[in-house]
């Protein structure tokens, strides 16, 4: 099924159910001058239900991609195979029975393959699940182990997998709803997951809104992991709690890109009614979020959790909010200072990718990232992919602007195909290709 945001709804184009490529044309004025490439859009697949990420094989024979409220699906020449479901999917493979979404935050979410896929055919697959709550779960203050990282065989038709292996087993879950905005179970879910240069896994995570998650490191939330294919921290991890964790104090990471021309890390984060934030990743770091009550000046707060406070539910001054709990609070030593911080807007940011190849002109080597678009008080919505030129010391933003994708969608996933492609989710159930050509002169 489609679900629509109201944004979706209101501003994008509606397209009919298709399989393939459809043109959706590209912006008036691109492509002349200053090496600028001229950006069109295709649609690759629609009528999807909320895809989240996807990960292409290094050949472009085949595209796998998830989709939240469902499972895992493989698209071959023009062809959706359904590979791992989830309770109560239907027409796949296999399913999966402790894989489950409430429709939420949570669900099937990240994807990606092995650095040496072609000879180990291992994909990696991030999931809610019931299969290791055991005794916790009960209530949202305690330790619930609810999201999980798997990795599975693929066949060499690339139609089934097989030899699922748990590595990574105690992401944490929020199991009930709590008295905040988008308040519901699964909240804060994290789930990007990305490959590094140096072959490891990066997994994002979520605070989950358990205050006390993203500063405590004996919990997998609110933090990066680098881990290996048999989820061990890589040797090189800064921290003593968990040598799994190479950052921590983040909010819900579903961002995780490299930049090409150093393999430094940085991820986008979506704020609480203030500052998204790109930030440079450092081994050890902390990224400034720290929600939990009696805290930085703080007293109690809803259900333990200060992330939207004061005054939740009510629009006002976005650095009101911003100075009670900040998104990189300055009190820490270890703080990794954002590159970006949205004018102090807080408008949704999630995947994040950089753009490779020469067809990219003079944006070859930037990041883009999708803007969701979140509208609260007088804060614009704001749906949008962005292009950011990224100061070399990853400190700063040498200029910040919108990608011409010709649609206002929650962009949700983005992901560099390779063919030089950069392959768009949103969440309103499409899959889009936006392809970048050399500027001809008139």
């Amino acid at each position: 099924m489609n679900i629509k945001s109201k944004l979706s709804i209101l501003v994008a184009a509606i397209f009919s159910l298709s399989i393939g490529l459809t043109s959706l044309g590209h912006a008036d004025g691109h492509g002349h001058g200053m090496n600028v490439p001229k950006i069109e859009v295709t649609t690759v697949l629609e009528g999807l239900s909320n895809p989240w990420d996807m990960a292409w094989t290094p050949d472009g024979s085949a595209m796998f991609f998830t989709e939240k409220l469902d499972g895992l699906s493989v698209l071959i020449g023009g062809k959706v195979h359904k590979l791992i479901g989830m309770k109560g999917s239907s027409g796949y493979a296999d399913t999966h029975d402790d894989l489950f979404s409430y429709g939420a935050q949570e669900g099937m979410l990240g994807v990606v393959l092995d650095a040496d896929f072609d000879n180990n055919r291992t994909l990696y697959l991030y999931s809610t699940s019931s299969k290791y709550h055991g005794n916790g779960c009960k209530t949202n203050f305690e330790r619930c182990d609810g999201n999980i990282v798997m990795k599975f065989t693929v066949a060499n038709d690339m139609k089934s997998l097989s030899n699922r292996v748990d590595i990574v087993k105690d992401i944490q879950f929020k199991p009930f709803e709590s008295d905040q905005p988008f308040g519901g179970p699964g909240a804060h879910n994290g789930g990007r997951i990305r490959i590094g240069p140096d072959g490891y896994l990066w997994v994002g995570t979520g605070d989950r809104h358990r205050g006390i998650c993203p500063q405590d490191n004996t919990l997998i939330c609110g933090v990066v992991l680098r881990i290996d294919g048999d989820g061990n921290g890589h040797g090189g991890n800064k921290i003593a709690e968990d040598k799994r964790i190479y950052t921590y104090g983040h909010r819900n990471v579903q961002g995780i890109a490299f930049r090409p021309s150093d393999g430094r890390a940085f991820t986008a984060e979506h704020g609480p009614w203030h500052n998204d934030e790109i930030t440079m990743l450092v081994n050890g770091g902390n990224g400034g979020w720290d929600p939990a009550e009696n805290r930085g000046g703080r007293g109690a707060c809803p259900d333990k959790y200060c992330g939207y406070e004061p005054n939740q539910m009510d629009g006002m001054d976005p650095s009101e909010r911003a100075a009670y709990t900040p998104m990189s609070d300055t009190r820490f030593d270890d703080l990794m200072p954002p590159a970006w911080q949205n004018n102090g807007y807080s408008q949704g940011t999630g995947s994040a990718a950089f753009l490779t190849g020469s067809n990219w002109g003079i944006y070859e080597g930037r990041m883009v990232a999708g803007i969701m678009g979140i509208a609260f008080g007088d804060t614009p919505a704001g749906s949008r992919i962005d292009i950011y030129d990224i100061a070399d010391d990853g400190l700063s933003m040498k200029s910040v602007i919108h990608m011409p994708v010709g649609m206002t969608k929650r962009f949700r996933g983005l992901v560099m195909g390779p063919d030089n492609a950069l392959y768009i989710s949103t969440d309103d159930g499409g899959i889009y290709k936006a392809t970048a050509s050399a500027a001809h002169s008139h």
